[in-house]
C-alpha cells in the first residue's frame, strides 16, 4: 500500500519509551555519583586561595615586623588588600582578619564566606608567626 507521497509503507526501527527512559535514569544515576565526588574536589581548589593569601600575609607581616619590631594588626597597614567577596559580587570566597597581633606574635584567619559543599560548615584556616599553616574548620 502506498501513502500520499508514493512510498510504501515501512516500519522504522528505533526505540521503545521504556528503553529511553531506562538509559535516562542510568545517565542520572551516574551524574549524582559523580556530582557528590566533585564537591570535595571544588573545596579543595577553593581553600587553596585561603592558604595563598594567608601565606601571602604571613610574609607581608614579617615585613612589617623586620621594619617596626612588631606585628600589625590591620590588614591595610601591612599592605594586604583582598578582593571583592562572592556575597557582594566579586570573586574572593575567604574573609581574611587579624585576630591578635602583639610584639613578638600574630595569627591571621580565614573564614570562607560561602558553604562549598554544602553541609553547613563553612572552611576555617589560620597561620601564625611561624607559619604554621592550619586547617581549623574542614568543609
Amino acid at each position: 500500500m502506498k501513502n500520499r507521497t508514493g512510498l510504501k509503507d515501512k516500519k522504522l526501527k528505533g526505540f521503545s519509551l521504556m528503553e529511553i527512559l531506562i538509559a535516562l535514569a542510568i545517565i542520572g544515576i551516574l551524574a549524582a555519583l559523580v556530582s557528590t565526588n566533585m564537591f570535595g574536589f571544588i573545596s579543595k581548589a577553593k581553600s587553596v586561595e585561603a592558604q595563598e593569601h594567608l601565606d601571602q600575609i604571613y610574609t607581608l607581616e614579617k615585613q612589617y615586623f623586620y621594619m617596626q619590631s612588631k606585628y600589625s594588626n590591620s590588614l591595610p597597614e601591612i599592605g594586604y588588600d583582598h578582593a571583592k567577596l562572592v556575597t557582594d559580587g566579586g570573586k574572593g570566597n575567604y574573609r581574611f582578619e587579624i585576630v591578635e597581633a602583639t610584639n613578638n606574635k600574630f595569627l591571621v584567619r580565614a573564614t570562607a564566606v560561602t558553604d562549598f559543599n554544602g553541609n553547613g560548615t563553612f572552611n576555617v584556616w589560620e597561620n601564625d608567626q611561624d607559619k604554621n599553616l592550619k586547617e581549623v574548620t574542614p568543609d
